[in-house]
């Protein structure tokens, strides 16, 4: 019985601390991301990546293709990871999990080579009776770790991130301009944090905001642009607003949590409304008993997390297959 509880007990289960950021957008409103989104599960036992890590629009990108591209056409998948980003082994090995399914996939840095501090090795042996001193070193350390990621956090604004992910579109439609071709437009998938911009992807917004730039209130008549993404699935998703969701066009798929403070029922709630209202394409299913986090690759000893992590990821193949 206590193999599930220590299972459980992962770096995404933990309480999450407030974490505002004044004057900034509303992507750095609410609940701090806590570790969940920058620390990795162990790497499942004889996984390794498959893909490459290289340059698209001078922009550092890990790149994994079907095995039979281009011999066989695929279509274009982005991937936008979690905090970890695109160096994390299992983030690799997620994207790895839709190549495999024939999708030509992209992951490229939206961090602009700053990813979220993390200096915990999932595979490291972890200290079981730990001394008086060894215990107040630790929660020290876990305070400076907490500072440094909401820092980090206040740097990871819209206006930094959508320009660097919109140079990025336009270069991988260059670059795989017949994998976007056979798919009829590029698709998207998102974790944790990017999830929060695969909605703003799929989304119509004002030609500032699209561009990395802060609307005015008194701007009236603005032209808009987007979406950029044909459809889209993400998995609990992180800091998403009411207004990320108002915005969306393209048929979107949500992998959610119960009890999610990074994406609490009422945010959830009012933008299913709001897509039904709009009768906007969407799925939207709740799982329960599950860590956020859940959905990325790495191992977990919980027989029902590993069943719901391979559920969540069938959900959003099959919405990516049939759009």
């Amino acid at each position: 019985m206590a193999e599930p509880e220590v299972a459980t007990k992962a770096p995404e289960n933990d309480a999450v601390e407030q974490s505002v950021f004044p004057n900034d957008t509303m992507a750095q409103s609410g609940a701090s991301m806590g570790e969940h989104c920058v620390t990795d599960r162990p790497t499942p036992l004889g996984a390794s990546p498959t893909g490459e890590i290289s340059k698209i629009a001078n922009i550092d990108v890990y790149i994994t293709k079907p095995s039979d591209y281009p011999h066989s056409p695929s279509k274009l998948l982005l991937f936008l990871s979690s905090g970890t980003g695109i160096s994390s082994t299992n983030n690799q090995l997620q994207a790895d999990q839709y190549a495999s399914e024939g999708f030509l996939v992209v992951m490229p840095d939206q961090f602009g080579g700053d990813p979220a501090p993390n200096s915990a090795n999932p595979n490291a042996p972890q200290e079981e009776n730990p001394t008086v001193i060894e215990q107040v070193k630790l929660r020290a350390a876990e305070t400076v770790q907490s500072f440094m990621l909401d820092m980090w956090l206040a740097r990871q604004t819209q206006e930094k991130v959508l320009p660097i992910l919109q140079k990025f579109i336009e270069g991988a439609k260059e670059e795989f301009a017949d994998a976007v071709a056979n798919g009829g437009g590029i698709y998207a998938v998102g974790y944790c944090f990017g999830g929060k911009y695969v909605l703003l992807l799929a989304s119509e917004l004002p030609d500032t905001v699209a561009h990395g730039q802060k609307l005015k209130d008194e701007e009236q008549g603005v032209l808009k642009t987007g979406p950029l993404i044909k459809a889209g699935a993400i998995a609990h998703g992180t800091l998403v607003t009411k207004q990320d969701i108002e915005g969306v066009k393209s048929p979107v798929s949500m992998v959610c949590i119960e009890n999610d403070q990074l994406f609490p029922d009422e945010v959830r709630e009012a933008g299913k409304s709001y897509l039904d209202e709009k009768q906007v394409e969407h799925e939207i299913k709740v799982y329960s008993g599950v860590p956020h986090g859940f959905a990325v690759a790495g191992e977990y000893h919980d027989q029902k997390i590993q069943a719901e992590q391979k559920a969540a990821f069938e959900q959003m193949i099959a919405w990516l297959k049939g759009h």
